[in-house]
């Protein structure tokens, strides 16, 4: 009985020795490849709410511009919108305009968020839509945006950066009321060709 426990515990020990030569040759190779942080140090967090008055029923107005894929539409985006992974109103749905995720939602609303990128730093971008009834015929279209803009140059560049996002969903936003009040949008402006 004892020498059945030696032998166990010698080959036990030597089993251990064979493989520290390969854990210490491995070890070498994963401290090399140190990973990249997304994470960051002083973050500036900014939001940005607006809203918009539509004559129509709450639900009229969710039904018409509220599915997740819906802002190729009103946000007028060229490629449209596609559904790449879950079912479009469904909580983890990844929609191809920056592989945003559906994240939260409720009858009347939906809040997506963009993934972190590789290398790059999380903003932590987040985007909340939501039809609020005012009355049996009115409702407001509210639209929220949060992120970390702290990774932009200085001041002036996070405040551009503001304008430009209030510009363009403030359009998005005039794009639903039309269109969920029974109007279509008219033409998109022609877009520059690249470098003018």
């Amino acid at each position: 009985m004892r020498n059945r426990f030696v032998m166990g515990s010698l080959a036990a020990a030597f089993a251990v020795l064979a493989a520290a030569p390969l854990a210490s040759a491995q070890a070498p190779a994963q401290a090399s490849a140190a990973p990249v942080s997304s994470a960051v140090e002083k973050p500036t967090y900014v939001s940005i709410p607006m809203e918009i008055t539509v004559d129509r029923p709450a639900a009229e107005v969710w039904k018409r511009v509220g599915k997740f894929c819906d802002i190729g539409e009103w946000l007028r985006i060229a490629a449209g919108c596609t559904i790449l992974s879950g079912k479009d109103g469904e909580l983890g749905a990844v929609r191809s305009v920056a592989n945003e995720v559906l994240v939260g939602k409720t009858e009347l609303s939906y809040t997506y968020t963009q993934p972190v990128r590789n290398g790059r730093p999380y903003n932590l971008y987040h985007g909340t839509l939501e039809a609020r009834p005012m009355s049996a015929n009115s409702t407001k279209l509210v639209y929220n945006l949060f992120f970390d803009n702290s990774m932009l140059a200085d001041d002036a560049a996070r405040e551009r950066d503001i304008q430009q996002k209030k510009t363009q969903f403030n359009g998005a936003l005039q794009n639903m009321k039309i269109l969920a009040e029974g109007g279509t949008l008219p033409p998109a402006p022609a877009r520059g060709t690249p470098g003018q």
